[in-house]
């Protein structure tokens, strides 16, 4: 691959840790740096994104990072941006991604001598985006920044949601439910967040995704205003016109998405059933094809694909970054193998947890098990993905909670209690 070698590297004309050769700059921002690099064991391309440590001392700047792991990790969909692989050295943090060569959604559309796309084809990019983030909330992450520069292209021209760094994960709901912290991009955020009000952070995305279709249909945004405050009245007052060459289902639509009142909006999840996605999807040659069929097919919920070789090695203790910043891992999460069916699974540990004084809460089945214990001090996740038909790896992480309740959780005497259910504990510990 073309390209000078980048100071950012661990020494001047190496490799980046004996793993990656850095390419040519991509982007920048305030604190960060994203270079196009190439694996050297397999020539695979991917983007590192470089950040200083002195800048994230700044406030809130390591949060962010965390968050932005935090939320990458758990997240393996075919329209998200995948993180791979986290290293650091003593004065950098390189947070190796996939590569999105085709550029984000806002220079694509500025590309265009409209600035905008035919119907049929902002339906096809629509639809992407609202998968992606249909899965995302079910995994229990709101964007909250969600905008055509946070939308990336790959090479055959499919979406990859990028740029969690603002994302909201299930530790940052108050005991209301709600998300509190007001946040994002003034043009693509929803009126309640910028009134500062207590939102709903799957409502506040469904705003956000109504802003883009429109920008995706008339080429330009519906509120557009340097006041803040007077672009959250025009919001309110609805305030928009939707070009003449906009079909009704797609008006309907986007008047539906941009709802101010929230109770009323349409959530993303409800978007399958609407009109204007029943339609067959055109085949839109500037941003590549997608086969036909059902809306609904396509929105609906993703389970997390069988992972292959790399996928395990990704969620090694290399993707974790709470070193970084003064937090262990080791009594904080344990992963194991199991043969035993997920149903199987779930129903030993809700047992193992009668006899050592906690219990499950939630349905069964569900990604994301929470387990009381410990005086309600701390809860534990569990997510389970596929290896192989017959193998599945189980991911226990406790959450919330301080260091010496984390430690004195009793991870062996769960070990020994689920039995011969786990098949391999001990490959997926720290250590």
């Amino acid at each position: 691959m073309a390209g000078t070698k980048s100071r950012s590297s661990a020494k001047a004309g190496s490799p980046l840790l004996g793993k990656y050769e850095l390419g040519g700059l991509l982007g920048r921002g305030t604190f960060a740096k994203v270079y196009r690099a190439r694996c050297l064991t397999g020539g695979d391309p991917v983007a590192v994104k470089v950040l200083d440590k002195p800048g994230l001392a700044a406030p809130g700047m390591a949060a962010r990072v965390l968050r932005e792991v935090s939320a990458m990790r758990r997240l393996r969909h075919p329209n998200v941006l995948r993180l791979h692989e986290v290293l650091a050295t003593r004065s950098k943090v390189y947070l190796v991604m996939e590569l999105a060569p085709g550029g984000d959604l806002l220079s694509r559309l500025a590309s265009l001598p409209a600035r905008r796309l035919p119907e049929h084809a902002a339906r096809r990019v629509f639809l992407q985006l609202v998968s992606a983030l249909i899965y995302s909330h079910a995994r229990g992450v709101f964007h909250r920044d969600v905008k055509p520069q946070n939308v990336l292209l790959d090479a055959d021209g499919n979406l990859k949601v990028s740029d969690f760094g603002l994302a909201a994960l299930p530790d940052s709901l108050r005991d209301d439910g709600r998300l509190h912290t007001a946040c994002g991009t003034p043009a693509f955020a929803a009126p309640e967040v910028l009134r500062r009000k207590a939102y709903d952070g799957a409502k506040a995305d469904a705003w956000s995704c109504g802003v883009i279709l429109f920008v995706l249909l008339a080429g330009h945004l519906p509120f557009d205003d340097a006041n803040i405050a007077d672009m959250c009245r025009k919001a309110h007052r609805r305030e928009y016109a939707v070009p003449r060459w906009v079909s009704q289902p797609a008006r309907r639509l986007v008047s539906r998405l941009l709802d101010p009142n929230p109770d009323t909006r349409l959530a993303v999840a409800e978007l399958a059933s609407h009109p204007w996605f029943k339609r067959s999807l055109s085949v839109d040659s500037q941003l590549g094809g997608l086969l036909g069929g059902q809306a609904e097919r396509e929105l609906a919920f993703q389970a997390p694909p069988a992972l292959n070789a790399f996928d395990i090695i990704s969620m090694s203790p290399g993707l974790d970054l709470s070193g970084l910043f003064g937090e262990s891992r080791r009594t904080r999460e344990k992963r194991f193998m199991t043969t035993a069916s997920p149903e199987q699974t779930v129903e030993r540990l809700g047992q193992a947890g009668a006899r050592l004084g906690y219990f499950i809460v939630g349905k069964k089945g569900a990604e994301r098990l929470p387990l009381g214990g410990l005086s309600g001090l701390v809860a534990m996740s569990m997510e389970m993905s596929e290896v192989s038909p017959a193998l599945m790896l189980v991911e226990l992480r406790l959450e919330g909670g301080d260091g010496d309740e984390a430690e004195a959780f009793g991870w062996e005497e769960l070990r020994v209690e689920l039995g011969d259910v786990v098949a391999a504990w001990h490959v997926c510990e720290e250590g």
